[in-house]
């Protein structure tokens, strides 16, 4: 059910089980290499780079790593990127670091509240703008509630709409959005101009994967955006959780073979005669903890439903697609899988 999510889901599965890939017997590739180290001190801004302080928000958990990455673009005149959750002394300690500085900006990557739940404190202390990407007014996820009991989106009421491309200057920054939907409908990372150094929000993260968990995510958007990044010139990525990801475009690669392969180990599931997501997960994620199972069954149908927009499975029932229904492979995911395992 999609009200078990997707504040934690997105980040759920550790390494040691969904995020290391494990599969089905006789399967011997490697998964994305994976660290979990970080250097940092709460409530402390760390300088990064020339014109790159970050801040880590207090409130580690099994779904945040650490807690959520808030980002300073600039000195002086400053921009906050993601201002993290709204709880704790945050907001206040962030400002207490950037005291004699001012906050002009506030630049978003996606509304989930753990990025976003802290904005209007912030407005209502410094006066700054807001930049991001709003969701559709159809979205799914309004309302919806995460494992806490409270609302896993929080909206802003953005002063300054981004569209992929956009570009917003401060005093000594400039950076440019890049749409990259998959695990939010909403998301954007951000390239800083003339430093080969993107924020990759909860696109991409060092620490785990990110699962994608419908309808709040779509794996074939993820997927593709993934890719969009392999043609980038960055030579560091600072996600949203996590320290920081080098070699970023050899790694984006690896995310995405991995995502191809896992659609390998769902077609040899249903080849051998498995036709549904209950009867999958644990034959390809094995010895998975119990409280794993909901989001590892919500990966399945994310691949699930990417394969059947592909023509590489069909449900067995006609109606809309769902969690609960039987699948079956077309017979063409022979010749389509070999395509996908293998991007150039």
């Amino acid at each position: 059910m999609f009200l078990l999510t997707i504040r934690g889901l997105a980040r759920s599965l550790p390494p040691n089980n969904l995020a290391h890939g494990q599969s089905l017997k006789n399967n011997n590739r490697e998964a994305p290499s994976f660290h979990r180290q970080m250097e940092f001190e709460y409530g402390v801004l760390q300088r990064l780079q020339p014109g790159l302080r970050r801040f880590v928000c207090h409130n580690p958990g099994p779904f945040t790593f650490k807690g959520t990455n808030t980002y300073v673009l600039g000195e002086g005149e400053v921009a906050v990127v993601d201002p993290g959750p709204a709880r704790g002394e945050n907001v206040a300690r962030l400002l207490s670091e950037l005291r004699g500085e001012k906050v002009t900006h506030i630049l978003i990557t996606h509304a989930h509240s753990d990025h976003t739940g802290a904005v209007a404190e912030l407005i209502s202390r410094t006066n700054a703008q807001t930049y991001g990407r709003p969701r559709a007014e159809d979205d799914p996820a309004r309302n919806a509630k995460g494992p806490s009991g409270s609302n896993f989106v929080t909206e802003v009421a953005f002063d300054n709409i981004l569209s992929d491309g956009g570009r917003v200057r401060g005093d000594g920054w400039e950076v440019e959005a890049v749409h990259t939907p998959g695990h939010a409908p909403d998301h954007l990372c951000f390239r800083i101009q003339g430093q080969k150094t993107l924020l990759s929000g909860d696109h991409v993260m060092g620490w785990n994967t990110t699962v994608i968990a419908p309808p709040e995510g779509h794996m074939g958007s993820y997927i593709g955006a993934l890719e969009r990044l392999m043609d980038g010139d960055e030579t560091v990525y600072y996600p949203g959780h996590g320290g920081a990801i080098s070699e970023p475009q050899r790694f984006v690669k690896a995310l995405v073979l991995h995502r191809r392969w896992r659609q390998g180990d769902i077609a040899e599931g249903l080849r051998s005669g498995l036709t549904t997501i209950d009867q999958l997960v644990p034959k390809i994620y094995a010895n998975l903890q119990p409280d794993l199972a909901g989001a590892a069954a919500l990966a399945v149908f994310a691949q699930l439903e990417l394969m059947i927009e592909k023509g590489l499975v069909t449900t067995k029932q006609p109606g809309p697609i769902s969690r609960h229904q039987e699948f079956v492979l077309t017979g063409l995911e022979g010749e389509r899988l070999a395509e996908l395992a293998c991007p150039d």
